[in-house]
């Protein structure tokens, strides 16, 4: 389907699963949003605060297992299966390693990162024990990420889809058990999360060395290839790098809303949130335009994936377009807000915010396509740097302006994340239209050049 089929079904089929599979992963911030809403304010600012830190780690590894789904669905597009997997036995190796050291690093140096963020009294010390919890769960994520890479590689989106929707399952039923019936706070929330990972990544490990599996990894007289590693590096530290520093500024970016208060913290991570639901789809038909263009490049199919790019892009506008203007009235806006807060003022705030965003989020149909495209083509470094430009250059040179000369106070946040968005959309667009995307580079190995144990 994805090298010779329809290209609006293609898209739909492996779109619907992998936004399905956000909405559910979303769920594990929202039902914490959700639970802590109803203890108080400080509680859900302090999430807001410290979740960009555990962000920051996450995107940095999955960036090497975004660079595994990239490099094995050309291998398959190629008709490579065994290069595919020795690609996933690399991936799997090497983002372990990783999860385990950053898990290690991060517990120790939370409370120092937490102090730095500028968190004070009841703040601090939520922010210390929500963040030491959650960033022991990063090798569960990391093996329910590659899972969910190695199938998406191979065109399959449903079954990361069931996985994360039993991990959800678990966390629904643990999060209120743990902060409201045990008393247990933000802590009670952050163990609930690390719990439900665990089941999903035992079945995700299980699955992924099934010899039964078309592309499974195998430890059989493993050595590491140069070649390998090497592609693993130019594909995905790029996207490592780019989503880390994104993520930073995301960071920065809180810190600087902390100093309107807890209230404008609370606010901007609930406009966040539901903002992050609506461009759900969008991030969706990206993905898929990742799989489609990395199987019909490594397939040698440039004008299918061209073709692919663009139909995936109009569908995504259209989308958010029609779903923004709905959702950007106050009369709905408002009362889905109201959900994750009772304080006036929060609501208040969150509701100016999340209008501002819907009514341009049909921009994000724009840049998630584009970054599918160069992603799924392998020129990682043109999304590295659109994305840490968006956020180091646009995002703060329009914060700045917005503050210290229109002096629009907490409302430069929301204007300041609305037009960087829009510019890098346009940055995208400009860029596609170099053709940059169209040059190899990755070099595809042939079959015969795999090792004996990989035949096996």
């Amino acid at each position: 389907m994805i090298l010779e089929g329809n290209v609006i079904r293609t898209i739909l089929t492996l779109a619907v699963p992998i936004v399905i599979n956000s909405f559910i992963q979303t769920m594990y911030n929202l039902t914490d949003t959700y639970w802590l809403g109803k203890i108080g304010t400080n509680p859900m600012a302090a999430i807001t605060l410290v979740s960009p830190v555990q962000n920051i780690i996450i995107n940095f590894g999955a960036g090497i297992t975004a660079a595994g789904a990239i490099l094995i669905s050309q291998y398959i597009g190629a008709k490579q299966p065994k290069q595919a997997k020795l690609m996933a036995t690399h991936i799997f190796i090497f983002s372990m390693l990783f999860a385990i050291i950053c898990a290690i690093v991060c517990f120790f140096a939370t409370p120092s990162i937490v102090s730095w963020l500028g968190a004070d009294g009841e703040i601090y010390k939520l922010g210390v024990t929500y963040l030491q919890i959650v960033v022991l769960d990063m090798p569960f994520l990391f093996m329910i990420n590659l899972y969910t890479a190695i199938n998406q590689a191979h065109g399959d989106t449903v079954r990361p889809m069931l996985l994360n929707s039993l991990g959800v399952a678990i966390n629904l039923v643990l999060a209120p058990l743990f902060l409201l019936t045990f008393k247990w706070g933000v802590a009670g929330t952050a163990f609930a999360t690390l719990i439900a990972k665990v089941p999903c990544a035992i079945i995700a490990y299980y699955s992924i060395t099934n010899k039964k599996k078309d592309i499974h990894i195998t430890f059989k007289d493993f050595v590491f290839e140069k070649s390998k590693l090497m592609s693993i590096i130019k594909v995905g530290l790029p996207t490592a790098l780019g989503g880390s520093t994104m993520q930073f500024g995301f960071l920065l970016m809180t810190k600087n809303v902390l100093k309107y208060g807890a209230l404008a913290t609370a606010a901007y991570g609930i406009g966040n949130k539901i903002n992050g639901i609506i461009s759900l789809p969008s991030n969706g038909i990206g993905s898929a335009t990742s799989t489609i263009v990395g199987q019909n490049m490594g397939a040698g199919q440039i004008e299918r994936a061209d073709k692919s790019y663009h139909i995936a892009m109009r569908m995504a506008v259209i989308f958010l377009f029609i779903g923004g203007l709905i959702l950007s009235r106050r009369s709905i806006a408002q009362p889905i807000v109201a959900i994750f807060s009772k304080d006036p003022e929060v609501i208040s705030m969150a509701t100016d915010f999340l209008c501002l965003m819907a009514f341009c989020c049909w921009t994000n149909g724009i840049y998630n396509a584009t970054i599918g495209l160069f992603q799924g083509s392998g020129h990682t470094m043109v999304t590295m740097l659109v994305d840490a430009s968006r956020i180091w250059i646009f995002r703060f040179l329009v914060l700045y302006i917005c503050e210290s000369i229109l002096h629009l106070g907490v409302a430069s946040i929301w204007y300041a994340v609305v037009v960087s968005n829009a510019t890098s959309s346009l940055i995208l667009l400009i860029l596609y239209k170099t053709n940059i995307w169209k040059k190899q580079t990755v070099k595809i190995d042939r079959d015969d050049d795999v090792p004996d144990y990989i035949n096996d």
